[in-house]
């Protein structure tokens, strides 16, 4: 071997020397690296429990409610208490006969009756001159339709606030009455026992034949025909408008084709139309003040003071599931209190709609925090995991 080639062999090896010397300080650089992240990973699991408990805490303290933010709870507290003692509270129910249009229908009833016509084809005259075909019970116990003042409305669904609507108004509009068997009678003049006119259910009718004979004067009678169908759905309307008022109420919609012993049963325990509309009327309010309040209180979002809007929201659920409860909790007190003073006309102002939407925001706002919570807290845990955290912050805390 030459001295030259023994030279270019000698340089070859130093620099695969070199090379593997290299390789070698990366490789030892990246497992010292490597055991430098598992001991962090390690410390973090370590101290994981603590770690979850801090950032637990973390997310208490930045989804606290500010003075900002109380004082918008009171002010929703102080509409929906304002709610529930002016606007929603359930009316003084009358009898029968007091409200304003069953008193007229009353007074006619000392007059002589005329349902001298043609089967199914009273004239206008006779329905606005007469009362309603489906609050006649005199002859139901010839027929055994069994009807008497206390169950008439859950037996007819002329009464009823969906169906009425259309087989009341036919009703009218033919004289005639159907029970929610859908059999139906004939409305006539018959003598009662003290020998005075008195509108009375005569014959079997045909129930088909009521509706038919309805849809025949909308659309193929004229204007006459129009006026009929027009004029008997103003009574329908006027009807239920004054029966809903009064104690006795009308039935829920529907539920006397499952049973008139159960609609009634129902309504006398509270669980009629009236009522129905009001808490209905309560939890519309009631929730109306909530979206109102809400979307005010995400107008004064400031991304620089408030962080996230996830986080922000939370605190706009908090004031309106704070509210809500405050005010329901003031209505169940103050109707307590009110009874226990002996003055139960206060228990018109029970806001069970209040109450129920009180309850929903509760449990469903307590889902979306705890969602967000979730997201916070493990989110944040991940990140310290990948290192993007700086752990001591927070086990130090």
């Amino acid at each position: 071997m030459t001295p030259e080639e023994f030279q270019r062999r000698a340089e070859e090896l130093n620099k695969r020397a070199n090379d593997l010397h290299k390789g070698t300080s990366k490789t030892l650089d990246a497992m010292q690296e490597i055991a430098k992240e598992s001991e962090r990973v390690a410390a973090v699991a370590a101290d994981s429990r603590k770690i979850l408990e801090n950032l637990d805490a973390e997310f208490e303290s930045v989804t606290g409610l500010n003075k900002a933010d109380i004082a918008f709870m009171f002010l929703a507290t102080a509409i929906q208490c304002t709610r529930w003692f002016f606007l929603t509270k359930f009316e003084e129910r009358v009898y029968h006969d007091k409200t304003t249009e069953n008193a007229k229908e009353k007074k006619k009833d000392k007059k002589n009756r005329n349902h001298e016509h043609d089967e199914y084809n009273p004239s206008i005259e006779q329905i606005m001159a007469n009362p309603v075909p489906y609050d006649i019970m005199f002859g139901s116990k010839e027929l055994g339709l069994g009807l008497g003042g206390l169950n008439h409305r859950y037996k007819t669904p002329g009464h009823d606030p969906v169906f009425g609507w259309i087989l009341g108004t036919a009703n009218i509009a033919t004289s005639t009455l159907t029970m929610w068997d859908f059999t139906s009678y004939h409305i006539e003049t018959g003598a009662n026992a003290a020998g005075n006119l008195q509108d009375k259910i005569s014959n079997p009718a045909n129930t088909f034949e009521v509706m038919r004979y309805t849809s025949d004067k909308f659309f193929h009678d004229g204007a006459k025909g129009r006026g009929i169908v027009a004029a008997s759905l103003i009574k329908e309307y006027i009807h239920l408008k004054s029966d809903i008022g009064s104690i006795a109420g009308i039935p829920m919609p529907g539920i006397g084709l499952i049973s008139t012993d159960l609609s009634q049963k129902l309504a006398s325990y509270g669980f009629d139309m009236a009522n129905v509309l009001n808490v209905s009327k309560q939890a519309i309010y009631a929730e109306l003040v909530n979206i109102i309040i809400g979307m005010i209180h995400y107008l004064f979002y400031d991304p620089d003071k408030d962080g996230s809007r996830k986080i922000y929201e939370v605190r706009t659920r908090k004031v309106i599931t704070y509210s809500n409860l405050i005010s329901s909790s003031s209505n169940v007190l103050w109707v307590t209190i009110n009874l226990a003073m002996g003055n139960t006309t206060e228990t018109n102002r029970l806001d069970i709609g209040g109450f129920l939407v009180a309850i929903y925001r509760l449990f469903s706002e307590a889902d979306f925090i705890r969602k967000v919570k979730e997201e916070f807290v493990f989110g944040q845990f991940k990140e310290m995991i990948r290192g993007k955290v700086y752990v001591k912050n927070f086990m130090d805390a």
